[in-house]
């Protein structure tokens, strides 16, 4: 297979209601998507970069810039091109996994689009169904929290996480538990916390939590590690996993029990199998994170969350947990579960005339004859 050209689409799509992090908060997505030619037909990627900086250092405008300009020479330079073979062409260029989780994404879909398999076969799906869990934002006040909680569990997810701060953390656990009961239940601080929180941290283990996800800054393994021996909420990596590496390392310092895998932060699906594997080798449980993704990255995360080794429900909602309509058909929850796609490639076909109304920029590169290039 031969990469010929790569369009890059950037969209912007308005979420249902703000959703509030540590970070901040956010009310849109700018979304980069690419669309790949190869020799054998097309596939599509999703850019999973987020706006501003803030989640990691990639941010969406610097994803187009590396994939233009350093990515997609090295890609066309190829004489045949494999999705497995993107990750060793793009090594010579740090960093940028979101940008390259992207492309990766778009060369498999025309992979396996060409040859009719899709991505669930391709990874080894042992469920039809992936069980769904929600996310739920900082809200305004903890009457808005029952609320919205509530509103999910109606609905049918089968496990709620709490992003966490300083400010609000115990207190609306625990009016959560006490509404809620026995509800799975797990909390992300999105590393918002020092090691010196850590007696504070350990107040949560009274409210039976699945987990505590990345309470301190990712650079700070070895503090999780002791973390973990202070308190008995298992500990779940998200920032700190950017590799197979970098899990392996976590695992064998005792970082964690727990590690979420989301492609686009580790650099594709081809990565996340990997860590995956790594993790089942090790007895350490996984589960499928979350980045807002359109039904172009959902597709993709739902057929990998059908994997062996993820055990946990992940932050693979339904698509109107966050937009009101979809740039493919939507997924919807099912006695709170979503179905593995099972058409070629991704399984989802994109709306395109929906596409064109978001769309707010469009690029075309195309393989020179040296390989090189040009737009």
């Amino acid at each position: 297979m031969k990469l010929q050209a790569v369009e890059l689409r950037r969209v912007r799509m308005s979420l249902v209601a703000p959703f509030e992090t540590s970070f901040g908060v956010q009310t849109e997505r700018d979304i980069l998507l690419l669309k790949a030619a190869t020799s054998e037909g097309e596939g599509w990627g999703e850019c999973v970069a987020a706006e501003e900086p803030t989640y990691s250092s990639e941010y969406v405008d610097a994803a187009e810039h590396v994939l233009i300009h350093h990515l997609l020479p090295r890609l066309f330079a190829e004489p045949r091109l494999e999705a497995a073979d993107v990750a060793r062409s793009l090594r010579p260029v740090h960093g940028h996994n979101m940008a390259k989780a992207a492309i990766e994404m778009a060369v498999l879909d025309a992979e396996l689009r060409a040859r009719g398999e899709s991505f669930g076969h391709y990874f080894g799906a042992v469920r039809p169904a992936v069980d769904c869990g929600v996310s739920v934002g900082i809200q305004a006040s903890i009457p808005a929290l029952m609320q919205t909680v509530g509103d999910y569990l109606d609905q049918g997810y089968r496990r709620i996480k709490l992003k966490i701060k300083p400010g609000w953390d115990i207190e609306p656990v625990r009016a959560v538990r006490e509404r809620f009961g026995d509800v799975p239940l797990q909390v992300d601080a999105n590393t918002a916390y020092a090691a010196s929180d850590a007696r504070h941290l350990a107040e949560l283990d009274a409210f039976g939590l699945l987990l505590i996800e990345q309470p301190l800054p990712e650079d700070q393994v070895l503090a999780h590690a002791e973390l973990a021996r202070v308190v008995r909420t298992p500990i779940c990596l998200d920032e700190s996993i950017t590799s197979e590496q970098a899990a392996a390392d976590a695992i064998r310092l005792g970082a964690c029990q727990i590690i979420n895998i989301k492609p686009g932060r580790v650099g594709g699906y081809l990565e996340g199998r990997r860590i995956h594997d790594l993790c089942a080798a090790h007895g350490i449980a996984v589960w499928m994170g979350g980045m807002l993704e359109t039904g172009l990255g959902r597709a993709g995360n739902v057929a990998m969350a059908a994997m062996p080794n993820f055990t946990l429900p992940g932050d693979t909602s339904a698509s109107d947990r966050y937009y009101r309509r979809d740039i493919t058909e939507p997924f919807v929850l099912d006695e709170g579960r979503l179905r593995v796609p099972a058409g070629p490639g991704l399984g989802v076909t994109v709306d395109e005339a929906f596409l064109k109304e978001i769309t707010h920029r469009t690029r075309t590169v195309e393989a020179g004859r040296s390989g090189q290039a040009l737009s």
